[in-house]
């Protein structure tokens, strides 16, 4: 028979298969040795799902219970003894919140679930409200554990209702029953009345809420939904126009700009974004379409006449080995640069060079400097590296992204 390192002989080059017929007690051994590579022990781990040798007990949990060991390790044999009740004290304790390998407080909140441990039901909402898929999944497997093991009543009343996450997972519920949500098209978060429109899938029943919406924010959020639902914006435009064409204001913000950002970041903002933003979308004319080609042409042509050497040039993914986003960058004498933006006339820097900004405001460009740049545009939350918060204008229009 292949041995452990035959069958995993680098990271990547894992038969996972073969390695199902190893004996559990081998595996169990290379899955706690520090010596080996980790991806041998991650492989070694995993492999031990449903057939963890006795022998072997106490040296993985002490290998899981090990915050100085490999936090891919860990994860992996906490997955496969996450149903070992003399764990449960360990994943209690408060220090586990500060955990800081990769997917442990996952794994934790996924152990606790299927231990039945009522206490966790408060982390396991807010992950199933979290933005990243992953961890909305692993808070949704952990309540529903939760449920299968003590009944959904006990569970929602371990749970603190004033929370938004604990709302959204009723509306969740109440929708899997049958219910009609369109009441928490009115709810004060706007991940929660987000998340309400997102399920709602019968046109008829958003239009009988427009009747008697509660709040305009319950209307914009109707509206919305019916827009997803139909494609035809003529019913969301009405409602847009009777409230007045509510939008958020933004001081410093001006309209050009506005409907730049408007029609590049609010179709696909964040669920805790302003729905005015995501109707103002829908119900406005976006800007005439960028020829970036004979802008980046514009701008060289600028930079040339102003004796300031300008190089080709490039896409910020290109400038910056990766990725992607709304601006060009072109180098100039003396290792400067400048952006381009791809959403309309707006050029800048990071110093607000006064040759650059001279010679490309004479060839009709909009220089965004630190004042106009620093205006943030509220209630518009937008994903950036991780992070997912309003941004100000700069970041928008010069935005890139890994």
């Amino acid at each position: 028979m292949p041995s452990i390192e035959t069958l995993t002989p680098d990271a990547g080059r894992v038969d996972a298969e073969a390695l199902r017929a190893v004996d559990a007690e081998s595996l169990a051994d290379c899955a706690v040795d520090r010596t080996e590579p980790w991806w041998r022990r991650l492989a070694c781990a995993r492999a031990l799902a449903g057939r963890v040798p006795r022998s072997r007990l106490d040296g993985l949990l002490g290998c899981v219970r090990a915050e100085d060991d490999t936090g891919s390790v860990r994860v992996a044999l906490l997955d496969v003894l996450g149903d070992r009740e003399e764990l449960l004290p360990w994943l209690r304790h408060e220090d586990r919140a500060e955990e800081g390998a990769y997917g442990m407080k996952e794994a934790v909140f996924t152990a606790r679930g299927r231990l039945g441990d009522l206490t966790a039901a408060a982390g396991l909402a807010e992950l199933a409200f979290s933005p990243w898929r992953h961890r909305r999944d692993t808070g949704d497997a952990g309540l529903d554990a939760l449920v299968a093991r003590h009944g959904t009543a006990k569970v929602l009343a371990a749970l603190d209702d004033t929370r938004p996450e604990v709302r959204a997972w009723r509306v969740r519920l109440r929708h899997r029953a049958g219910e009609d949500v369109t009441d928490a098209l009115a709810d004060p978060d706007h991940g929660v009345a987000h998340l309400a429109q997102d399920l709602i899938t019968d046109p008829d029943r958003l239009r009988d809420h427009l009747r008697g919406a509660p709040t305009d924010e319950a209307a914009l959020w109707a509206a919305y939904a019916l827009h997803r639902l139909t494609g035809d914006a003529a019913e969301t435009r009405a409602v847009y126009e009777a409230l007045g064409r509510p939008r958020v204001e933004v001081a410093g913000l001006t309209e050009d700009v506005r409907r730049a950002v408007v029609h590049e970041y609010a179709p696909e903002c964040e669920k805790q974004s302003d729905p005015r933003w995501r109707v103002e979308a829908v119900c406005t004319e976006p800007p005439d379409p960028v020829d970036e080609e004979a802008q980046l042409r514009r701008a060289a042509r600028a930079l040339a006449a102003a004796g300031l050497e300008p190089a080709p040039p490039v896409s910020c993914g290109d400038a910056h080995r990766q990725g992607g986003g709304t601006y060009h960058v072109i180098g100039y004498r003396d290792g400067r640069e400048v952006f381009i933006s791809t959403l309309g006339p707006y050029a800048g820097d990071h110093g607000d060079d006064p040759e650059a900004r001279a010679a490309l405001e004479a060839a009709g460009f909009r220089w965004i400097d630190a004042a106009q740049g620093g205006v943030a545009v509220t209630g518009l939350h937008v994903y950036y590296f991780g992070a997912r918060e309003p941004l100000d204008v700069h970041t928008l229009l010069f935005y890139w992204q890994d």
